[in-house]
């Protein structure tokens, strides 16, 4: 099942309810906007007993392309780690 921020959003203002939907709405924006610039600055983003979120970057190389079998340059790039937490992987793989 995919999670969708709307309702990421409506579960926050069931659980919090003196607050109002859109500062709950403005303050996840923020959140994930932070998260972005510092992956974007190659900072480490950790979310404790959650989740980390690490940007690592790939070294330019010469690949090839598996059908003709020609060289290609592929050019430097960052790729996102993801990593989660022990507890979290445990309760989420819990039978119920």
């Amino acid at each position: 099942m995919a999670v969708v921020k709307s309702d990421l959003i409506k579960e926050l203002a069931n659980n919090y309810p003196g607050f109002f939907k859109r500062d709950l709405t403005k303050l996840f924006e923020i959140a994930i906007h932070e998260m972005q610039e510092a992956l974007k600055r190659g900072e480490r983003v950790e979310l404790r007993d959650v989740f980390t979120l690490e940007a690592k970057t790939q070294k330019a190389r010469i690949s090839r392309n598996p059908r003709t079998n020609e060289k290609v340059n592929t050019p430097k790039k960052k790729a996102i780690l993801f990593k989660i937490s022990k507890d979290w992987a445990r309760k989420i793989n819990e039978e119920k």
